[in-house]
């Protein structure tokens, strides 16, 4: 009897050590694949953009090996004939879910609510975004992205920057309100293998620029909002090395109580075009904001939906921070921010200060993913033509995540994340939407296997409906 159980148990480690390693070899053969794709058009993304028409794209060992070269044997062919490959897209402003504890801290307590990663990274995949910059940082983000680097998850590239904030410690984030504090969370914040950091609106002063000069000689990248410490002094936020405002509703919170016209849009950006500040206007926000406001109907009656985690649809329906602050008034106040903020694109591109887009997805009422679409909308209809949309979602995010020479346009030698695209983007944006596959890392999604994903995360999440609420989070 012994003898049998010790053969049961060898059967058994044998058969996981045999999944794994197969598994590990399929992730491995799809990564080191050859594919050809065949007589697609190219929208490169770089500075000329010259479109590359009838092209023949070789993808090899997860990059691009060659356009319009000799095509290697045994390669897998996939006919571009009528199509539009695009770089992959990247969303420069998300909060990806990830485990949380929602009980008491204690010394062994691990987190009590756990997602799957796939299903956290599905939209963006199914939506042709490949990367993605997280702005809540926590170490929970660095585990998903190496799950994604080993190929245990199809999944974008993670850039993560961790929020420092100031005020009161339930204001969420690192904080600090002296700065002497202010530099030693950036020195923290570098030794944990962080490469940028979110600056926060309760900061003052102080701090904040105590952050933002530390980051610069640590050789991080600061984004983050401009602190309500500023207002009335707004150019004294503007210091050397605050590369990046993650809002649009930044400067218009600096002067809330204030007209909102052409001459203040331009005189922010006039500010960030001296300092060499980056905008992410983040129009969709404030869009689905407004739209929450006023009907919980636009969550309830959102085809996409069916996309989020059960826990969270309850959470946006039961539990909605916006809606309870419904008022006439409030309408009115979000409505004058989209429209200023329109005001601000176009002042923006003016001055000529890059545009990037962000959507803050993961949010409530902003899918992940799906929403990168709505924010290109709303910036073409803002004033941007549909080649700086694209561009503000391929090669200026790149650029500011300094990862511009491994993704961000369609050229020889940089990692194959590209989308390849049913109909002409710059004949229309929304034709971003029609996807017939994705190469995420130089391994081939065919729209196929992204509604079979999406298919499967929806079935998940109806199934779970009823097991996850919101006012029971401290129970699980």
């Amino acid at each position: 009897m012994k003898y049998l159980k010790t053969l049961i148990l060898f059967a058994v480690f044998s058969f996981n050590v045999t999944a794994q390693h197969n598994s590990k070899s399929e992730n491995k053969q799809q990564g080191n694949a050859t594919y050809v794709i065949k007589n697609v058009n190219v929208i490169p993304m770089t500075k000329s953009n010259k479109i590359i028409e009838n092209a023949t794209v070789v993808i090899l060992d997860q990059k691009i090996l060659s356009i319009n070269g000799t095509i290697p044997n045994n390669a897998k062919i996939i006919d571009g004939t009528g199509k539009w490959l695009i770089p992959g897209l990247v969303d420069m402003h998300v909060h990806t879910n990830a485990d949380l504890n929602f009980r008491e801290n204690s010394p062994t307590q691990g987190a009590t609510f756990f997602m799957d990663t796939q299903d956290v990274m599905t939209t963006y995949i199914a939506n042709g975004v490949t990367t993605i910059f997280e702005l809540g940082g926590r170490v929970e983000h660095f585990g998903q992205r190496n799950e994604i680097a080993k190929g245990k998850v199809i999944g974008p590239r993670m850039a993560i920057a961790p929020m420092i904030n100031g005020g009161d410690p339930n204001n969420g984030g690192r904080i600090v309100n002296n700065a002497s504090d202010a530099r030693q969370a950036v020195r923290s914040v570098k030794a944990e293998g962080y490469n940028f950091i979110k600056a926060y609106s309760q900061l003052n002063i102080e701090s904040f620029q105590a952050i933002v000069d530390e980051a610069q000689k640590q050789g991080l990248k600061v984004v983050g909002h401009i602190p309500d410490a500023f207002k009335g002094q707004t150019e004294k936020a503007f210091v050397p090395n605050f590369g990046l405002v993650a809002h649009a509703e930044e400067f218009s919170k600096q002067i809330r109580n204030q007209a909102k016209t052409k001459k203040e849009a331009q005189y922010f950006a006039q500010l960030s075009k001296d300092n060499d500040t980056w905008l992410t206007p983040n129009l969709i926000a404030i869009v689905k904001i407004r739209d929450q406001v006023q009907s919980l109907d636009s969550i309830r009656l959102m085809e996409t939906l069916k996309y989020v985690h059960p826990i969270l649809q309850d959470k946006w329906l039961t539990s909605n921070n916006y809606h309870k602050h419904a008022s006439p008034e409030f309408i009115d106040y979000l409505d004058s921010l989209i429209t200023f903020h329109k005001e601000m694109v176009v002042a923006f591109k003016d001055a000529g200060v890059p545009i990037l887009a962000g959507t803050d997805a993961g949010v409530s009422g902003i899918v992940t993913g799906f929403s990168l679409h709505d924010e290109l909308a709303l910036l073409v209809d803002a004033g941007l033509t549909n080649e700086e949309a694209l561009m503000a979602a391929t090669r200026l995010p790149a650029t500011w995540l300094e990862i511009d020479d491994a993704i961000g346009t369609v050229e020889v030698g940089k990692f194959a994340d590209l989308v390849l695209l049913d109909a002409n983007p710059l004949i229309e944006i929304n034709n971003t939407r029609k996807i017939y596959g994705v190469f995420v890392n130089g391994r081939w999604i065919d729209n196929g296997k992204i509604e079979n994903m999406l298919s499967d995360l929806a079935k998940w999440n109806s199934e779970m409906k009823n097991k996850f609420k919101w006012k029971k989070r401290r129970e699980y």
